[in-house]
């Protein structure tokens, strides 16, 4: 604000006070001036105006019609001005603002649209924008600078691509990875899985740049069994995997949280505890730049405090 600005706000709330008391001396007072610059203050004010604003008598001073006029405006004015330290601060806090919010579509099968109606509850002036979009495509949003943070997807422990490069991560969930059969399969019925039936079927996976770990710890799982990828079909969003696995083209490995998802056709199937040991599982892990701004720091710490709260005793 410029010293002008400053200048003409102070002579409006000079003129304020003395539209309300009426009387030069009590106006002073309360402005803790004394009253020869309250007079000569007005007097500029109304020369600058080209119309005077108070009517002056030995006994009182009053009003004109134009003085009147300018009270409310005045007084808004004045309330407006006082508003803008309060709203600065509250931005600088992060209590108001934009965030935009990438995420894998498997933790929107979890958690998140609770954390969202949470976040949103106590977070009154935050607007979150969301965007669903592979680890991959976040990163580069990321780069950038079209993305404020992003739930990602990866292998347990593995740090995605790109985070070792300005960006914090918080784990949010490790889980087990299952299968998806279809339904017309004989695992769907078989009373115990075997690894040479898992591994004899083709498989609906990920392109493996949308969330190289991940591919690569499926990848590692056939290759720790001599056994080869028999890729029957590539698919990106987990939806879509599910809708080809119900169409018959062959099974997939999903996160668990993906069994909320039912499709007609499809059937989940976790491994036997034999197996489960050596199964791939995925993280998902909350990212965003490590020099982010308030906004991003309230949601960050309100996830974290979700996810201590949800700790069992």
């Amino acid at each position: 604000m410029s010293d002008n600005a400053q200048i003409e706000l102070r002579v409006w709330r000079q003129f304020l006070v003395l539209a309300e008391v009426l009387h030069f001396g009590r106006a002073a007072k309360q402005l803790n001036i004394t009253q020869p610059p309250l007079t000569l203050a007005i007097q500029q004010l109304e020369a600058r105006l080209g119309v005077p604003l108070f009517e002056r008598t030995r006994r009182q001073v009053s009003l004109t019609p134009a003085g009147q006029a300018l009270v409310e405006p005045v007084r808004q004015l004045l309330q407006q001005a006082s508003a803008l330290s309060s709203i600065a601060r509250t931005v600088g806090q992060g209590a108001i603002g934009r965030l935009r919010l990438g995420f894998v579509s498997t933790v929107g099968f979890g958690p998140l649209p609770g954390w969202l109606r949470g976040f949103r509850d106590i977070e009154p002036g935050i607007e979150v924008v969301l965007r669903e979009a592979t680890t991959d495509v976040q990163l580069r949003a990321f780069e950038l600078g079209e993305a404020d943070a992003g739930f990602v997807l990866h292998a347990p422990g593995i740090v995605p691509e790109g985070s070792g490069q300005g960006l914090s991560r918080l784990s949010v969930s490790v889980e087990p990875m299952v299968l998806a059969v279809p339904e017309a399969s004989p695992l769907t019925t078989a009373r115990r899985l075997t690894l040479s039936q898992i591994l004899a079927q083709p498989l609906i996976i990920f392109p493996r740049e949308i969330a190289p770990s991940l591919y690569d710890a499926v990848l590692a799982f056939y290759h720790r069994h001599s056994a080869s990828l028999v890729i029957a079909q590539e698919a990106i969003q987990m939806q879509t995997i599910v809708n080809l696995v119900s169409a018959g083209l062959g099974l997939a490995w999903v996160p668990q949280s993906v069994t909320t998802l039912q499709r007609p056709g499809v059937v989940y199937r976790r491994l036997p505890v034999a197996l489960g040991a050596m199964a791939p599982r995925a993280e998902t892990s909350l990212v965003w730049p490590s020099d982010a701004g308030p906004v991003v720091t309230r949601f960050v710490d309100y996830v974290q405090r979700t996810l201590h709260e949800a700790e069992p005793a």
